[in-house]
C-alpha cells in the first residue's frame, strides 16, 4: 500500500510505538513456538562443545536482565488482571491471563536454557506455577462463555484465590532463581583463579545490586561481602579492586551487608587499601565510596561503627590526602563525602581534621573549578565546615583560608539545570553555609569579616525572598539564626524594619512572618 502523509506528531508517535514494539517483541512471542524452538537440540550428540556455544551466546548478565524484565512484565500483568477482575471485565481478564500464561512458560523455558544446575525445589515451583496458570486460564475461559451473574459471582472468589496463589508461587520462584544465580556468581568468584572469569562474575553481581535493596540482601545473605573482600586481599586481583569495591558499596546499603562487613574485618581492609600508596587513585576513590556508604547518617543501623572508630585516624588521614591530590571532581566528591559523613558521628574526627590542616586543603580545592565543580561537591565541603565550626580553633583557620568569602559565595548557590536533585543540593549548600556562619560568628573576627563582605544584606534577602531560597524552610531558619548572630555584633547594619521583623521577635514569629510573605507573593 502507498504510504499516506502523516502529521509530524503522529509520525513521531508511530516511530516510537514501532521502536517499543521491536524492543518488546522477543518478550511477546507465542509460548508454544518458544517451547518447540527451545527444546530442539542443536546436535544429536550431547557434546560439551555445543553446550558451550549455546551458553556463550549471551552473558550471564544479559540473561539475568532478560529474566528480570520478563519478571517485571509478569508482575505488572498480574496487577492489571486484579484491577480488571475487580471491574468484572471478563474478556480482558481472560486475554491477559492467556498472555501471562505465555510469559510464565517463556520465562521458565528461557531460564532453563542458560542454567544447568537448578534445584529440585525450583523445578517443583516451576511445575506448580505452570499448572496454576493453566488452571487460571481454563477458569477465565469458562467465565467468558457464560453470562449468568450468579455463576460469575461464585467463580470470581475462586479466581481471586487462584490469582493470589499464582502471585505467591511466582514471587517464591523468582526469589529462588535470584538466590541461585547469586550463588553461582559467588561460587565463580571464590573458586576461579582467572582474572577474566572473576571480572565477568563481579560485573554480573554489580548489575544485580543495581536492581534494588532486595537483591542486595540476597547477595549479602549468600556471602557476597565475604567473597568480595577476599578478592580485595589478593594482589593477583589488584586490577579488579575498583570494580570489586564499587560492588561492595552497593551491597552495603542494606543491614545484612553491614553485618557481613563487620564479620570479615572489612573496615580494616578498607583502611589498608586507603593507606597503601601503591594502589591507583581509582582504587582509593572506590574505597572512599564504600566508607561514604557505611558511614551515611541516613542509615539506622550503626553496629559497625565501633570497629570504624579504631581505624578512624588512619582513614581520615588517607581521605584528606585523597582530597588534596584528587585529579578529578568525581574523586574529590567521593573522598569529601566520606569525610563529611565521618564528621557527623564523632567530634574526634573534626579534631583530627583540624590537626591535618583539612580546612586549608578543602578551601583551596573550592577555588579550583575543575575539582569542586558541582553543588554536590560544595555540599560535602560545607558539611565538613559546618561540623568543624563547633570547635573554637576553627575560626582562625577560616579567616586564614579566606573561608568567610567562600561561605558568602555559597549563600548565592543556585541550580543551573533545574534538576530536582541539584536544586536540593543547592538548598543544602545555602542552609549549611548559613549554619556555619552562625556558629563561627561567635568569634568577633569572623563576624567582622562577614559584615564587611555584606553578608547581612544577603541573609535578609534570603529571608524575605522565597524564590532566592527556593521556598526552603530549612534555609530560612538557618539564615534567621545567622542574621541574629551578626546583628548582635553589628546592630547598625540593619534597617529598623529588618530589625523589628527578623531579629527582635522570637525566631518562630519571624519564621511565620517570612513564610506568610511567600503566600502574599503567590
Amino acid at each position: 500500500l502507498p504510504s499516506l502523509p502523516l502529521p509530524s506528531s503522529m509520525h513521531l508517535i508511530q516511530v516510537d510505538s514501532v521502536q517499543r514494539w521491536m524492543e518488546d517483541l522477543k518478550l511477546m512471542t507465542d509460548c508454544e513456538c518458544m517451547c518447540i524452538l527451545q527444546s530442539k537440540p542443536i546436535s544429536i550428540e550431547k557434546d560439551e562443545q555445543n553446550e558451550l556455544i549455546l551458553s556463550s551466546q549471551y552473558s550471564t548478565c544479559d540473561n539475568l536482565q532478560l529474566l528480570l524484565k520478563r519478571a517485571w512484565i509478569i508482575s505488572t500483568e498480574l496487577t492489571r488482571i486484579a484491577q480488571k477482575l475487580e471491574k468484572n471485565r471478563w474478556q480482558r481478564v481472560h486475554s491477559m491471563t492467556v498472555r501471562v500464561n505465555c510469559h510464565v512458560r517463556s520465562m521458565i523455558n528461557e531460564y532453563n536454557t542458560f542454567t544447568r544446575n537448578s534445584s529440585e525445589e525450583m523445578h517443583e515451583f516451576e511445575k506448580l506455577l505452570i499448572d496454576k496458570c493453566s488452571e487460571f486460564t481454563a477458569s477465565t475461559e469458562r467465565c467468558i462463555q457464560t453470562e449468568d451473574e450468579q455463576i460469575l459471582k461464585s467463580m470470581k472468589s475462586c479466581i481471586n484465590e487462584t490469582l493470589t496463589t499464582i502471585a505467591q508461587y511466582f514471587g517464591q520462584l523468582i526469589e529462588l532463581v535470584l538466590t541461585h544465580e547469586a550463588q553461582n556468581l559467588l561460587r565463580q568468584i571464590e573458586l576461579s583463579d582467572s582474572v577474566y572469569v572473576t571480572e565477568s562474575a563481579i560485573s554480573s553481581l554489580f548489575s544485580l545490586t543495581q536492581e534494588g535493596a532486595h537483591l542486595c540482601r540476597i547477595i549479602a545473605k549468600e556471602g557476597g561481602v565475604v567473597a568480595l573482600f577476599k578478592i580485595c586481599r589478593q594482589d593477583c586481583f589488584r586490577c579488579l579492586y575498583p570494580q570489586t569495591l564499587r560492588t561492595l558499596a552497593s551491597i552495603c546499603c542494606v543491614e545484612e551487608g553491614m553485618h557481613q562487613l563487620e564479620k570479615v574485618d572489612g573496615i580494616l581492609c578498607l583502611a589498608d587499601i586507603l593507606t597503601d600508596n601503591t594502589h591507583s587513585e581509582a582504587t582509593h576513590a572506590e574505597a572512599a565510596a564504600v566508607i561514604a556508604q557505611i558511614t551515611s547518617p541516613h542509615l539506622t543501623f550503626t553496629q559497625h561503627l565501633s570497629s570504624f572508630l579504631e581505624n578512624m585516624e588512619e582513614i581520615v588521614t588517607a581521605l584528606v590526602k585523597l582530597c588534596q591530590e584528587a585529579s578529578s571532581g568525581e574523586v574529590f566528591l567521593l573522598a569529601s563525602a566520606a569525610l563529611a559523613n565521618i564528621t557527623f558521628f564523632d567530634t574526634m574526627a573534626c579534631e583530627i581534621l583540624l590537626q591535618l590542616n583539612a580546612m586549608k586543603i578543602l578551601l583551596a580545592a573550592c577555588s579550583d573549578k575543575h575539582i569542586v565543580d558541582t553543588p554536590y561537591s560544595r555540599d560535602q565541603v560545607v558539611t565538613i565546615l559546618a561540623n568543624m565550626s563547633v570547635l573554637d580553633q576553627c575560626a582562625s583557620e577560616i579567616i586564614q583560608g579566606n573561608g568567610v568569602q567562600l561561605l558568602m559565595e555559597m549563600l548565592f548557590e543556585r541550580s543551573s539545570s533545574g534538576n530536582s536533585a541539584e536544586v536540593a543540593a543547592c538548598e543544602r549548600v545555602q542552609q549549611k553555609s548559613a549554619v556555619t556562619l552562625a556558629r563561627l560568628s561567635r568569634d568577633p573576627e569572623v563576624a567582622d569579616a562577614a559584615i564587611k563582605l555584606s553578608c547581612i544584606p544577603r541573609l535578609i534577602k534570603l529571608c524575605r525572598s522565597p524564590t532566592e531560597r527556593n521556598n526552603s524552610d530549612s534555609v530560612l531558619v538557618a539564615c534567621l539564626a545567622a542574621l541574629r548572630r551578626l546583628a548582635v555584633m553589628s546592630p547598625d547594619g540593619l534597617e529598623d524594619s529588618d530589625f523589628q521583623q527578623l531579629v527582635k521577635p522570637r525566631l518562630v514569629d519571624s519564621f511565620l512572618l517570612c513564610t506568610n510573605m511567600e503566600e502574599s507573593f503567590v
